[in-house]
């Protein structure tokens, strides 16, 4: 599914959302496009299990530039535990998941995600 970047910026406001993009820079080595599951949930983020287990710090300095007049979309990364920026023209929504309420996702996180082995992360990632 596409979204335009106001649609996709209040997608991840209270979701999880796993996107299919298109590398901006190249990688060597690496596929042309990239998946990610991302959340721009500030409970989630800001909450004591945010910041212990996902390793979230809220920024310290603003954007030098506005990320929309790009179509860019700032996004905190799950599995590289910071933020990226996703080019909404080449960006596909695969799935959804509900950050609300946050013992439902973290139970998820917990059960799906957190013994998910570096190889099988990188292997979602650059699928």
């Amino acid at each position: 599914m596409k979204l335009s970047t106001s649609g996709l910026a209040q997608l991840l406001l209270k979701n999880a959302v796993e996107l299919r993009f298109r590398r901006r820079k190249m990688k060597k080595g690496f596929a042309p496009e990239r998946r990610m599951l991302c959340t721009n949930d500030a409970l989630l983020l800001n909450s004591e299990a945010g910041k212990r287990v996902l390793h979230y710090v809220k920024p310290t300095h603003a954007r030098k530039y506005n990320p929309a007049t790009k179509n860019l979309v700032a996004v905190f990364d799950i599995f590289m535990q910071q933020y990226r920026m996703v080019d909404v023209n080449s960006c596909e929504v695969i799935a959804v998941i509900s950050t609300q309420p946050p013992d439902k996702w973290w139970t998820y996180f917990n059960h799906k995600l957190l013994s998910m082995p570096s190889a099988q992360k990188l292997m979602f990632m650059n699928n």
